[in-house]
């Protein structure tokens, strides 16, 4: 959740709409949020938070100061800041996670910032947060050691020397303070970025020791008619995690420690960039513009379904992730000012997987034909991961056809589960029109539909696949 478009602004906080809250929250919003399943949200940013000043954020409204925003060429008023998120926070039941700005700031600023947000009482920073009316410290657990400072875009960008001397010195001063915090140390900005691998090596270097996570980010998007390379989106995350724990083991292993570094993968989405980049930004300095508000596709749901099953597939390291982002700009779901939300066809996939996919991952080993494509080479035209949860007997199934126009057969072995096995629900997304997209005037136009062509027969889970599309399978266990 980024101060980018009106994620923010005519997002999740517009006093005045018929639904909004005494804070100014639009309910409307919050309730998908819940229905989302989101159990964290990073925060403000992204790009903005290179030179986001915090303490602007804080205090009466009609003392904040109004900024100018050079990551998105927007006015930032400050009417929404760190007490007003954390409200937010604890009303949507999720857990925050806080991006702090090391572009333009350093360790003074991070620790006045953590001591203002975390620190019960007693000092000049806590007594000033109790003022502004948050009686009980924040306890914010995870911090984000700036943004993608590897990218040349970024307020303050760094080499990776700078950068990692620099997140050193913040995540020693940050536990000086509290030793448990979770770090985030800034990764690759992608994994086409031409300091990928050599800026893991040398940030983690620097921070190993000080820091728990290093950071990845992501998005993809149909480029001209290339469906098949779209729908294979997946196999470049799975490369690009591989690559980053592998590089993150490689240097533990130079360093001769037994700690293990696990990857953040803090933003990642589909998102239609290069069209953003040739609209480029605001020619006046504006106040929450409409930034890539992107009407999502059938077609896109499936390549966000499909991502998905690749960060449970690597949950053993992925063990945080942040799709970017949550309203309006590059979001979920969408809402108008004044008038009503909805959801974008990306919110089923995230909603299903963050409802069933519970227990323990699966990790599976699949079998299937393979399909050509012009930017991932041959790839099989399955994709498919399972959890288990134990408790609850519950088995869920999620798999993806990635062929653009034929469908597959699909089956799984259910026999480790005993007999008794039932189907208790089946649904898919994609199918025939895979660029419709839902709509303020057609808001459920794209949702996962139940279907039949599925059975569990003689221990296993037999299905036919539609092309270009994503599954889940909800199975109980006796």
């Amino acid at each position: 959740m980024e101060h980018m478009g009106r994620c923010v602004y005519g997002g999740i906080f517009e006093p005045g709409h018929p639904t909004a809250d005494e804070d100014g929250l639009r309910g409307d919003v919050l309730d998908l949020v819940r229905e989302l399943g989101v159990t964290a949200v990073r925060y403000p940013g992204g790009n903005f938070v290179s030179g986001y000043k915090w303490e602007d954020g804080v205090g009466p409204r009609d003392q904040r100061p109004t900024r100018l925003d050079p990551a998105w060429r927007s006015i930032e008023t400050n009417e929404f800041g760190l007490n007003e998120f954390m409200t937010w926070a604890r009303k949507a039941d999720i857990e925050p996670i806080m991006a702090m700005n090391l572009g333009t700031r350093g360790l003074a600023e991070a620790l006045e910032l953590l001591e203002y947000a975390n620190h019960p009482g007693g000092t000049e920073l806590s007594e000033r947060r109790i003022a502004h009316g948050a009686e009980e410290p924040h306890d914010i657990r995870m911090w984000c050691l700036g943004n993608e400072m590897d990218g040349p875009w970024q307020l303050g960008h760094k080499t990776a020397a700078e950068y990692g001397r620099l997140a050193k010195e913040v995540a020693r001063g940050m536990r000086q303070y509290d030793a448990d915090l979770e770090l985030v140390a800034c990764g690759s900005s992608g994994r086409s970025m031409p300091t990928f691998g050599e800026w893991e090596a040398t940030v983690l270097e620097h921070t190993y020791d000080v820091v728990d996570f290093v950071s990845a980010h992501a998005y993809y998007e149909l480029e001209g008619d290339d469906v098949a390379s779209f729908l294979a989106s997946s196999i470049d995350m799975d490369l690009f995690i591989r690559e980053v724990v592998a590089t993150a083991d490689h240097i533990g292993a130079k360093l001769s420690s037994s700690k293990r570094i696990n990857v953040s993968f803090d933003e990642w989405n589909v998102w239609y960039l290069k069209k953003f980049q040739q609209e480029g930004a605001p020619g006046e300095w504006t106040f929450a513009p409409r930034l890539s508000e992107d009407a999502y596709t059938a077609l896109d749901a499936v390549v966000v379904g499909s991502l998905l099953v690749t960060l449970l597939k690597h949950s053993d390291r992925v063990t945080a992730a942040c799709q970017a982002q949550l309203v309006n700009t590059i979001g979920s779901i969408r809402c108008e000012p004044g008038g009503p939300a909805w959801r974008q066809s990306i919110f089923h996939p995230f909603a299903l997987t963050a409802r069933y996919a519970q227990g323990e991952v699966l990790e599976p080993r699949v079998s299937a034909p393979t399909m050509a494509t012009a930017k991932h080479g041959e790839v099989s035209v399955l994709d498919s991961v399972a959890t288990h949860d134990a408790e609850n007997g519950r088995v869920a199934v999620f798999v993806v056809n990635r062929h653009p126009s034929e469908s597959v057969s699909f089956s799984t072995d259910l026999r480790h589960f005993g007999g008794g096995v039932e189907l208790v629900e089946a649904s898919v997304l994609g199918g025939e029109d895979l660029f419709a997209v839902n709509s303020m005037e057609e808001p459920d136009r794209v949702v996962p539909q139940a279907y039949d062509a599925v059975k569990v027969a003689d221990g296993a889970l037999e299905a036919e696949l539609p092309p270009a599309s994503w599954s889940m399978f909800v199975l109980q266990t006796s």
